[in-house]
């Protein structure tokens, strides 16, 4: 095996496939990269059993071949070479030699063929859909996944796909995040499903979508879910579980509406968090006509009171809230004004955009 690539080239390929090789392992080969060289493709491989990222580039020329090298060494090996230059990579007996000018390293490889082969999926259904519909939706709900809940099926992210749109949710419990997107018929949704991607890959999904104007195809299997992009296809098996019914948290005659600027309140809140309990990190909202007080105060006796210019007729309405969730809500939306919906001292906030239901935040009360 040998092939040559310019550093920037060979460099995104890595990029996208050392991210999902864990630094501690099971198997000591996967915390290497699979690499193959056909006669004018190179493609590198990373995998931890649960997410698999196969990055590919094309070769000027290249010695067929395939062998397995060390993620992190490799990755931190071509960042470190200097912009433009030329990288050889050439496989002897069991090392590979990495030269770039007057560079160069040897590294110790394991065969191939050790390398866990990926699972064959047998693809329910395919969707295509643009990149930068599902970049965006993944941007403004994935905040809210939980972290290790014993709630397994919280710590992942909901595709809700339907004939006419695609749906994300995400919730810890304390507050949920929801944003959707119109599909064309073109897309190919034949019936409703739902998959729930697990944290880690939609972390690594963050990371690969880039957005522009291209389409990205979504492959549904029973246990996985794949996505293909002209240069890299991208897989993780699904959560199995059952999502909670999300549209029954959306609070329901939430009739007292309070309209802001998204950010004069954003910095408002930000300011009173300086001052807010280190552990709870709540804030009072209070309303009344024409005007939402923010104030915060913490075990040291100090204090902090912001007050905003708002549009509402509400009487005297005062709710405690996480400030970190009000923020995370607040910053996933768009537009010059959000719109803040509440019911009383005790219910739910739902917190969206002026002229859209898209996308809507969820954020559960708190007693201060």
């Amino acid at each position: 095996m040998r092939f040559t690539l310019q550093r920037e080239a060979l460099l995104k390929p890595l990029q996208q496939a050392v991210n999902v090789v864990e630094r501690r392992q099971t198997m000591p080969v996967l915390a290497n990269l699979l690499v193959v060289v056909e006669e004018d493709r190179l493609s590198v491989t990373g995998s931890d059993l649960e997410v698999e990222m196969v990055a590919q580039t094309r070769l000027e020329q290249g010695e067929p071949g395939e062998t397995t090298i060390p993620a992190r060494k490799w990755f931190d090996i071509v960042r470190a070479l200097p912009d433009g230059c030329e990288v050889t990579v050439r496989q002897q007996q069991d090392k590979v030699v990495v030269s770039a000018g007057r560079s160069r390293f040897t590294l110790a490889t394991l065969p191939a063929q050790d390398y866990p082969a990926a699972d064959q999926l047998e693809v329910l259904e395919t969707v295509r859909l643009p990149e930068a519909t599902l970049k965006e939706l993944i941007e403004r709900t994935a905040f809210a996944m939980a972290q290790q809940d014993v709630r397994f099926y919280l710590n992942g992210l909901l595709l809700d796909l339907a004939p006419a749109r695609l749906r994300c949710v995400a919730t810890d419990g304390h507050r949920l995040a929801l944003c959707e997107a119109p599909l064309e018929e073109a897309a190919g949704v034949q019936s409703r499903r739902q998959l729930i991607v697990p944290r880690k890959g939609v972390l690594e999904l963050q990371r690969l979508l880039e957005g522009g104007d291209g389409d990205i195809e979504l492959e549904i299997a029973r246990s996985h879910v794949r996505i293909r992009r002209n240069d890299v296809v991208f897989t993780s098996k699904l959560i199995d579980g059952r999502f909670p019914d999300y549209e029954a948290v959306i609070p329901i005659g939430a009739d007292k509406l309070v309209t802001v600027e998204r950010e004069a309140l954003r910095a408002g809140l930000q300011r009173a968090s300086i001052l807010t309990n280190e552990k709870f990190r709540g804030v009072k909202i209070e309303v009344r006509p024409g005007l939402l007080k923010i104030t915060s105060h913490n075990p040291e006796q100090e204090e902090a009171a912001e007050e905003v210019e708002a549009e509402a007729a509400v009487q005297d309405l005062a709710v405690g809230f996480n400030v970190t969730y009000l923020l995370d809500a607040i910053s996933a939306l768009r537009g010059e004004k959000v719109v803040l919906q509440l019911r009383d001292g005790n219910s739910s906030a739902l917190i969206r955009e002026v002229d859209s239901e898209a996308c809507r935040h969820v954020v559960m009360p708190m007693r201060l």
